[in-house]
């Protein structure tokens, strides 16, 4: 049998460079994709330009309007409402279930792994790494899924988080101070560390519905008509 190779394969990467170009504002809402151009700049051939912009468009991240190709698609503030209030309750639930888990010792390795990823995610914050805070977000999110010892939540969340990735880009470069989110997920790890489950949940749940109530307030009080067609989150 012919062995899968782990690196992930073009489509896939040219699918991450361009949610990372999005997410770190360099394509905003309104950005008119096109393919060729796309490829000759990743160096890759169109099909998996093609094959990522599916993805894309499937992700609500990029739309087709009629004959004048694919753009990146603004993003619509009660929809992102909608996706943040599911994955409060999936990711409370998750960071509950971690936490339990812990108490009993069965995620013996969750304080370092965590704290790696915190390590990572400041790190980026002192570089001005949007496209990495967000994977290091992401990532640290990933691994209180995996702790939970709940298969489903990780599948269950991952079309929000495909929905949102765009979004918390913006709530990192515009809308809070990066340094605070990090703060909370540093409490959100402590908890769970701790063996807390309410407070892990509780924590969890406020950490979510506050990133969609900052950029809703940021978008009120009024960013610019380009700006706020890609800061949604």
């Amino acid at each position: 049998m012919k062995l899968l190779k782990s690196n992930p394969n073009l489509a896939e990467q040219v699918y991450d460079a361009l949610v990372d170009e999005i997410c770190d504002g360099a394509l905003p809402a309104g950005s008119h994709l096109v393919q060729e151009q796309l490829a000759e700049r990743l160096g890759v051939s169109r099909q998996p330009v093609q094959q990522a912009m599916a993805r894309l468009k499937a992700d609500g991240i990029v739309e087709e309007i009629g004959r004048r190709g694919l753009w990146v698609a603004p993003l619509d503030p009660d929809l992102m409402r909608h996706h943040y209030d599911i994955r409060a309750v999936l990711d409370g639930l998750a960071a509950r279930l971690a936490a339990e888990r812990v108490r009993a010792g069965a995620c013996g390795d969750f304080r370092a792994r965590a704290d790696g990823i915190l390590a990572a995610g400041i790190h980026a914050v002192e570089t001005n790494d949007t496209a990495g805070q967000v994977r290091h977000d992401r990532a640290l999110h990933t691994l209180i899924y995996e702790a939970s010892g709940n298969p489903l939540l990780a599948r269950t969340a991952e079309p929000h988080w495909q929905f949102l990735q765009r979004a918390m880009g913006e709530v990192l470069r515009r809308a809070k101070p990066p340094t605070e989110i990090w703060r909370q997920h540093a409490e959100i790890t402590d908890a769970i560390a701790a063996g807390d489950a309410g407070e892990a949940e509780r924590l969890m749940s406020e950490h979510d519905l506050d990133a969609a109530r900052t950029l809703a307030a940021a978008l009120a009080a009024g960013m610019d008509a380009g700006e706020t067609e890609g800061a949604r989150a």
